[in-house]
């Protein structure tokens, strides 16, 4: 996983328009696995630090979208809105698009739908003062998956970007259905 993150990092210090066109499919599938792990790591390491905006009375957990997906809906419509539809449609808007641009502008690009990505989550929130003013803390841990997922879809296509982010999504969200019931 260090070679991974290695390779992630430099990627997103200098993006380019290069997917990995010989690669197989197992090997993809490998990669993509790893960055699970990656993406988790970088999820929690910088939740962690976001949790502490909770402590200083930023913003309430409970009043956050999830918190009340989960109060009011039914684990099957859960799974499915988290794990498979919100990959899906968030991936062909935020990751699709990035073969579109050409060499001059893809890393504007590249970095401009990672950050959109990222704002789209602030939308979770209760949007007050505070929430808006520590914004960039509080959606940063979207804008660097928006990289990581960004890395995947150039490198290996757009079916393992949407791939990740459903593994991803799946993995936070399945055990907190198992452990709320």
């Amino acid at each position: 996983m260090v070679i991974l993150f290695h390779s992630v990092l430099n990627y997103i210090k200098h993006p380019r328009l290069k997917q990995l066109k010989y690669t197989s499919s197992k090997i993809k599938l490998g990669v993509v696995l790893q960055s699970v792990g990656l993406c988790l790591a970088i999820g929690i390491g910088i939740g962690f630090f976001t949790s502490f905006l909770e402590i200083l009375g930023v913003y309430n957990s409970d009043t956050h979208a999830i918190s009340k997906l989960f109060e009011e809906s039914n684990p099957l419509y859960i799974i499915f809105t988290a794990v498979i539809l919100a990959p899906v449609i968030e991936e062909l808007i935020f990751r699709g698009p990035l073969t579109l641009f050409n060499k001059k502008y893809f890393k504007i690009g590249f970095y401009s739908l990672a950050l959109i990505f990222g704002y789209v989550h602030l939308f979770n929130f209760e949007i007050t003062t505070k929430i808006l003013l520590f914004s960039p803390l509080l959606v940063l841990p979207q804008i660097v998956l928006g990289l990581v997922f960004g890395y995947i879809r150039v490198r290996f296509g757009l079916i393992y970007s949407i791939l990740l982010h459903a593994m991803y999504n799946g993995v936070i969200i399945i055990p907190a259905i198992l452990f709320m019931s």
